[in-house]
């Protein structure tokens, strides 16, 4: 089996890996009902997507891609399975699909949200760089990154226009210290 077939399975693997926590919370456990809600967000959620998808987009004639590529990608899954996991642990019940609060909502700054505040969307965007290295010519893979870019802004937009109504001046404080979903970037 040759290094890309390797990627590959691997790519596959650490993706249902990084979707399971979601899946199950989808399908087990009580529905909790938010208490607020930003459906702007839903807007991000759908360029996210396209984003992903396109990060799945081989064309015809894509030829395989070289050992870098196929090795950063085998690096880059498994760090974004294990920040995506770690980031659901420390949300635990709060965590959520779509922009919302709970009645009993808490701003966690714990684990990997010590690091960056959204590490859900930092590890996702993981997943669909990993994705478009193994699959996406360059120009695709650099319109998945923008259409996920544009999404996850409008997502963080919603999400912490609820969080600073809710928490004030404790997410403000937190906000400024702690970069949104990439370190070094507000």
């Amino acid at each position: 089996m040759n290094l890309f077939a390797i990627a590959v399975l691997e790519l596959l693997a650490m993706w249902v890996l990084w979707l399971y926590p979601f899946m199950r919370k989808r399908f087990s456990g009580p529905k909790r009902q938010s208490e607020v809600m930003a459906h702007s967000g839903d807007w991000g959620l759908a360029l996210e997507s396209a984003g992903i998808f396109f990060a799945w987009f081989w064309l015809p004639n894509t030829p395989v891609p070289g050992p870098a590529r196929s090795i950063a990608s085998m690096l880059l899954a498994p760090i974004a399975t294990v920040f995506g996991w770690l980031a659901v642990r420390h949300l635990g019940k709060q965590l959520r699909i779509l922009a919302g609060l709970y009645a009993d909502h808490e701003l966690i700054r714990t684990g990997p949200y010590a690091i960056v505040r959204h590490p859900v969307y930092a590890s996702l965007f993981l997943m669909m760089l990993a994705t478009g290295l193994l699959f996406a010519r360059w120009p695709v893979l650099l319109l998945s990154i923008a259409l996920y870019i544009a999404g996850t802004e409008i997502r963080i937009h919603a999400e912490e226009g609820l969080l600073r109504a809710r928490f004030g001046k404790e997410f403000e404080g937190y906000r400024r210290k702690v970069p949104a979903y990439l370190p070094f970037l507000r």
